[in-house]
């Protein structure tokens, strides 16, 4: 299949074209005429291959993908325009202004301050443009009331449910050489931002997980954020999943790297399972 100079003839891109249709609220989507007169093939491209055959594939909705997309575009923090646009494109699929915001305040803890104070002020843009008026989420109940052995304590809770064993040894790692930090990962990151309203665990661990692929600087964290986003509740069809999503923004290699980092996720968790078998079938 080709993609030539009647790419209404090919069915991948008539299924892209309705796809961008549906994230940009439009019936003729902005990049045919933005590009047509340098490469309409890169336009034909993005529909026939983004949107007509990832975006339709299973295991991720149609919300989860545009939070993935936003939390990959806002982490690599060099694609405005377009995250402006997959912020549009979020809202115009179901996605709250709440959802949008507690995203780019989730990405402060992987990407920093920075990545964070873009994306919502590209959101803010974004609202105002489309005339939303957002109501900022409410803080955690008691944050402001016996805040640090509750944040510690909120935080310790929320790191072992979501990362276990692996994000324990992280804190552990630190002891000896930087116990403020892992102090801090513990407070400030699963005690302040984990336990905020506006996403839930399994998105939480998506948007992480896309995040840190897309920036394809932190193995090991990614490592421990995909066994959390199983921990959780997530599938391993939505991790694969997410993933294959993530080569559309941040290239082929990045998803093949966090591929293979997911392998041996996956290898880890199947051997675990098999080791408890045996032990529970062990007579005593």
């Amino acid at each position: 299949m080709a993609y030539t100079d009647t790419p209404m003839e090919n069915s991948t891109y008539r299924t892209g074209l309705d796809c961008l249709c549906r994230i940009e609220g439009t019936r003729q989507p902005s990049i045919i005429d933005g590009l047509s007169g340098i490469s309409p093939d890169l336009a034909t491209l993005a529909i026939s291959f983004v949107y007509g055959e990832i975006y339709p594939r299973p295991h991720l909705a149609m919300k989860d993908r545009q939070l993935v997309t936003v939390a990959a575009l806002a982490a690599l923090g060099n694609a405005r325009p377009q995250l402006k646009f997959h912020v549009a494109g979020a809202l115009n699929v179901g996605c709250s202004s709440t959802e949008i915001v507690e995203l780019m305040l989730h990405l402060v803890v992987y990407a920093g301050f920075p990545v964070g104070l873009n994306g919502v002020f590209a959101a803010q843009e974004v609202f105002k443009e489309q005339g939303i008026v957002h109501d900022p989420a409410p803080s955690p109940a008691g944050r402001t009331e016996n805040p640090e052995g509750a944040r510690y304590r909120a935080g310790w809770g929320a790191l072992s449910h979501i990362d276990g064993h692996a994000g324990e040894q992280v804190i552990a790692s630190l002891a000896d050489l930087a116990p403020d930090l892992g102090r801090f990962i513990i407070e400030f990151a699963f005690g302040d931002v984990y336990t905020r309203v506006g996403l839930n665990l399994v998105q939480r661990e998506l948007v992480t997980v896309a995040a840190l692929a897309a920036m394809g600087t932190a193995a090991a964290q990614l490592k421990v954020h995909m066994h959390g986003l199983l921990n959780v509740g997530g599938t391993r069809d939505q991790l694969v999943e997410v993933l294959i999503h993530v080569a559309a923004y941040a290239g082929f290699p990045a998803a093949i790297n966090a591929m293979l980092i997911a392998q041996e996720v996956l290898a880890e968790r199947e051997k675990s399972r098999t080791n408890q078998a045996s032990g529970s079938a062990t007579p005593r």
